[in-house]
């Protein structure tokens, strides 16, 4: 099962996808992640990255293609995998496409993760008390005008993917304002498959 779960930031993908993961037993791919294991790896991507983040720049979609393209040729990915952070844009995902083919593979499934924006903010607000009421410290990415900003990247770069995929009729739509066990119970309809 090779997955694309879209959102925006505080949707819930990450809880989906650690349901998903522990179901189906695929990894979930984090771009971020997958960066920096290359790059200590030392593969002939990773040292371009390397190189590109010395200097300070972001790193190409070429070079995330590549990261990624190495990462689903690991055995825990050859059953599948869910993409965390990738694709961020239109052409991302087509590069993707193009990527998966010439492994003679395709996506399973984009799911996005419907949520009221308004919502979200709240639920980000939760989020602060419930990690300081543990005591625990909260992340930077984690107060309202970060969270606002971070809202105005994914509607500008990532919503559009939404598009993408529906006009290539992969998209499959889910309330993501439900409760959790709601969400993951249509998630795993959606896919067909049987929860545990």
């Amino acid at each position: 099962m090779r997955l694309i779960l879209l959102g925006p930031p505080g949707a819930g993908k990450g809880t989906q996808s650690a349901r998903i993961v522990e179901r189906l037993g695929i990894p979930q791919l984090a771009t971020g992640d997958m960066l920096r294991a290359a790059v200590a790896a030392g593969t002939s991507i990773g040292l371009k990255a390397k190189d590109v983040m010395a200097r300070g720049e972001l790193v190409s979609d070429e070079i995330v293609v590549g990261i990624v393209a190495d990462r689903i040729e690991e055995p825990d990915a050859r059953s599948g995998f869910i993409l965390d952070g990738f694709p961020r844009t239109v052409p991302q995902a087509e590069a993707l496409d193009l990527m998966l083919t010439g492994k003679a593979m395709e996506l399973d499934a984009v799911i996005e993760l419907k949520v009221d924006e308004t919502a979200l903010l709240e639920r980000i607000a939760k989020r602060v008390a419930d990690t300081l009421a543990r005591g625990e410290p909260v992340r930077k990415d984690d107060n309202p005008e970060a969270f606002k900003t971070r809202l105005v990247a994914y509607r500008q770069q990532t919503a559009p993917l939404s598009d993408y995929y529906a006009r290539r009729g992969m998209l499959k739509v889910t309330d993501g304002m439900r409760p959790i066990d709601e969400v993951t119970e249509a998630l795993f309809g959606m896919l067909a498959v049987q929860p545990a």
